[in-house]
């Protein structure tokens, strides 16, 4: 998927086109948790679709629920919900950020192979 430390660095129009492969993933994976969530929310928690749609997008956002769950199966479903967008979250940090990172790490492999032939050749 990346290029090895032996591979020159990446052009940048193609590293570009890494990051937006990297943030469509990361919206692939919003909606497929939104869609769970909302699913869920509906369910379980018999609110209605938009409801259902709020409730999950405040969980997946970080903000918090909306309405007040009444039954055990639906606080449960909204407990495990909040625990899977958290780990939601971090994943989706570290596919969005891959490719700056990796980027920046290869950069300093490169620098420092030539440092080391500049050193061989003196």
């Amino acid at each position: 998927m990346y290029e090895s430390k032996t591979e020159q660095l990446l052009p940048l129009h193609q590293f570009i086109g890494r990051v937006g492969r990297s943030m469509a993933l990361a919206v692939g994976i919003i909606a497929v948790a939104l869609g769970v969530g909302t699913f869920g929310y509906h369910s379980f928690g018999s609110l209605p679709w938009v409801d259902a749609f709020l409730n999950a997008s405040m969980i997946l956002g970080g903000m918090g629920p909306v309405d007040k769950l009444e039954t055990a199966p639906a606080k449960l479903f909204a407990s495990f919900y909040a625990l899977f967008s958290g780990i939601i979250f971090i994943a989706l940090m570290g596919v969005v950020l891959a490719p700056a990172f990796h980027r920046m790490i290869h950069r300093f492999h490169i620098e420092d192979e030539a440092a080391k032939k500049r050193s061989k050749q003196a």
